[in-house]
């Protein structure tokens, strides 16, 4: 369970306040739920071992270890991408390539879906360019504190950003429907409000009018169901988002959240933003997907701030 750790209340509170936006920001990064909460528990850990009273804004040192350690895994990342494949090896040898499964569709899920698209967009940017693109543009990182992350000029990671966010609005026109700083802004409110099941925080960033609808894939398909108001869809979006489950928002610019329960995807929440404020809500669930997860954590302990000593 997500507890503070006993040695350090500075560091239990960081955790409440910080891991659900430090966990969006290694997604946006790596691509992978399992491997942001894995560098943002290693970051936690570097916290806890170090003097928090030597450190003025424990926010940006956790942004800084964070994004190193997504870089790192970034680089390991592109360098095995860009070995060739078995079956690559196989043509080459003149050997008959691995055999395809009898229906590809019986392997497309909803994960498949939205992960290949992020991963398509992800791979099209060097990694020095996707660290300073997800960092300046999404997260409002300045470049003088990017380049102590990435370790170039700070020219270099403008130089970085600027072809990385050709290369993306090259790759996803689409994707720009808000603008970075608001699409952050009312996303990290809402991620932190559901990690923490704070209803009043996320009723806070709900628009007076808002409404929400729900569809859930299954056979044969219930209706809809529908919500309106902000306490209502508050309601509803807790009993599903609430503490245990990682919210993490689309690429850049996209108002979509992903919702994860033991780093398996089984929701995506469409988010239509005006003002600063959600005024509707889209929801698509996958229950098998949600019940599986359910299983495979019965009995796991969830990522929970790190202890220090021995």
């Amino acid at each position: 369970m997500n507890q503070p750790p006993s040695s350090s209340d500075h560091v239990g509170e960081a955790w409440r306040l910080h891991r659900p936006y430090l966990v969006n920001l290694g997604y946006q990064i790596v691509g992978d739920v399992g491997d942001a909460e894995d560098a943002v528990q290693e970051a936690f850990l570097r916290l806890s071992r170090a003097d928090t009273d030597q450190i003025d804004d424990v926010r940006g040192w956790l942004t800084v270890v964070t994004s190193r350690l997504c870089l790192d895994q970034v680089r390991s990342a592109r360098v095995r991408y860009e070995r060739p494949s078995a079956d690559a090896d196989a043509a080459v040898a003149g050997r008959p390539r691995s055999a395809d499964p009898a229906d590809p569709a019986d392997r497309i899920t909803l994960d498949d879906e939205v992960g290949a698209a992020l991963r398509e967009v992800l791979r099209r940017l060097s990694p020095g360019e996707r660290v300073a693109f997800v960092l300046h543009d999404v997260f409002g990182v300045p470049f003088d504190s990017i380049a102590q992350t990435v370790g170039r000029p700070v020219g270099t990671c403008r130089q970085l950003a600027r072809r990385a966010r050709a290369k993306f609005s090259a790759a996803q026109p689409t994707f720009n429907e808000v603008a970075p700083s608001e699409h952050q802004l009312v996303t990290e409110k809402f991620i932190t409000a559901c990690a923490n099941g704070d209803i009043a925080a996320l009723t806070a960033v709900l628009d007076p009018a808002v409404w929400g609808i729900g569809t859930v894939l299954a056979d044969p398909a219930p209706p809809p169901q529908i919500n309106h108001g902000p306490h209502a869809v508050a309601t509803n979006l807790l009993r599903y988002l609430s503490p245990g489950v990682t919210l993490v928002s689309g690429p850049a610019g996209v108002p979509v959240l992903l919702a994860f329960a033991d780093r398996r995807l089984f929701a995506v929440v469409v988010l239509t933003i005006r003002g600063g404020l959600v005024c509707k809500l889209e929801a698509t669930a996958d229950p098998a997907a949600r019940a599986a997860a359910t299983l495979n954590a019965a009995g796991s302990a969830r990522p929970h701030p790190p202890q220090s000593g021995p």
